[in-house]
């Protein structure tokens, strides 16, 4: 059964990797032209993603220690979050296809209740540590950058709106946030007699999966703030991917300037959720936030090819260590 949705899992992201090839938005020649331009930045940026997704697992890590004893090895917990994320980049809305496959993949380990809400601490860390460091961008271009009426109103948007999500997650910490995902479910007119059959029926270990939730909140800060910083400290590594990669283009471009590129055209990407890989999102976003630097906008076209590039392959990766599981459990179950 399990090898069953795993492979339903790589199918469904081969698939979905053969139609974003096929559909790349500009002609194969052009894009080895500018592969070759990156030269050795592209394999250093590659190399940069091992590190950022290292500080991932590291952070996960730590959650699922604060509450028991593991059953299972660092190096099998980098394999689920490298094809966690590969799994997550090419699921429409987010979220829809990797944390399933994590909660799956530890089950075996630790339960299904740890599992469950140990992947729903990580990815609210993850999302949280985005809104932290959307917030922290916004007091960085005050700093560096004078502010004019219109880019006031748009700054003081994006902190408004990152400042209610924030208020929202404290109190999904403190009380949890299973029932209430539960809930929300119970409103959608397709799903609603489903879901609410499956509250009722696994009402005890909603309930046992969001005290498990506010614990880490309110027992353990120490857990807590160490994977928030791991999780905050991997947004900004991953922003030396932007320096990279501007470096092969110009000299005159600052860390600080790619945290800010980083910033916002993340949270515009992440705004358009709803598409497979953010199609269109990433690509505007780097020309707006390149452009809002003063910086050509062409400089952002190209950050966001390679930064597609660089997703690429991480998926396949992840796929491929996927696909490795299910041949080595294949495998195993042949020989017993």
């Amino acid at each position: 059964m399990k090898n069953k949705y795993r492979n339903i899992f790589l199918a469904f992201g081969i698939i979905a990797v053969l139609i974003m090839i096929f559909t790349f938005d500009m002609d194969y020649q052009e894009l080895w032209m500018n592969l070759k331009r990156a030269g050795i930045y592209l394999p250093l940026v590659l190399l940069l993603w091992l590190f950022v997704y290292l500080i991932n697992t590291v952070s996960w890590y730590i959650i699922i220690r604060s509450s028991g004893k593991t059953g299972f090895s660092f190096a099998r917990l980098y394999k689920f979050t490298v094809t966690g994320f590969a799994l997550n980049y090419v699921t429409p809305v987010g979220l829809m296809g990797g944390e399933p496959y994590r909660i799956m993949e530890l089950k075996p380990y630790i339960g299904i209740e740890r599992a469950t809400s140990s992947v729903i601490l990580y990815v609210m860390m993850h999302i949280f540590s985005h809104f932290c460091f959307w917030l922290s961008s916004v007091l960085l271009y005050v700093c560096l950058y004078p502010v004019g009426w219109a880019m006031g109103m748009i700054l003081g948007a994006i902190t408004l709106f990152c400042l209610l999500i924030v208020i929202l997650f404290i109190k999904g910490y403190q009380h949890g946030m299973a029932v209430a995902f539960v809930r929300m479910g119970s409103r959608i007119p397709f799903l609603k007699k489903k879901v609410v059959h499956f509250a009722s029926a696994h009402k005890e270990k909603l309930e046992n999966i969001d005290k498990q939730i506010a614990l880490l909140h309110q027992q353990k800060k120490q857990t807590f703030y160490s994977a928030l910083l791991l999780e905050y400290t991997a947004r900004v590594v991953s922003c030396f991917e932007i320096w990279l990669i501007l470096n092969v283009l110009t000299t005159n471009v600052s860390f600080a300037d790619c945290c800010l590129i980083a910033a916002f055209s993340s949270l515009l990407a992440n705004l358009l959720f709803f598409l497979p890989m953010q199609l269109g999102g990433r690509e505007g976003g780097f020309a707006l936030a390149v452009g809002g630097l003063s910086l050509s906008g062409a400089y952002g076209v190209y950050a966001a090819l390679i930064t597609r590039v660089r997703e690429m392959v991480w998926i396949v990766i992840g796929l491929a260590l996927m696909k490795v599981g299910n041949f080595k459990q294949s495998k195993e179950k042949y020989s017993a």
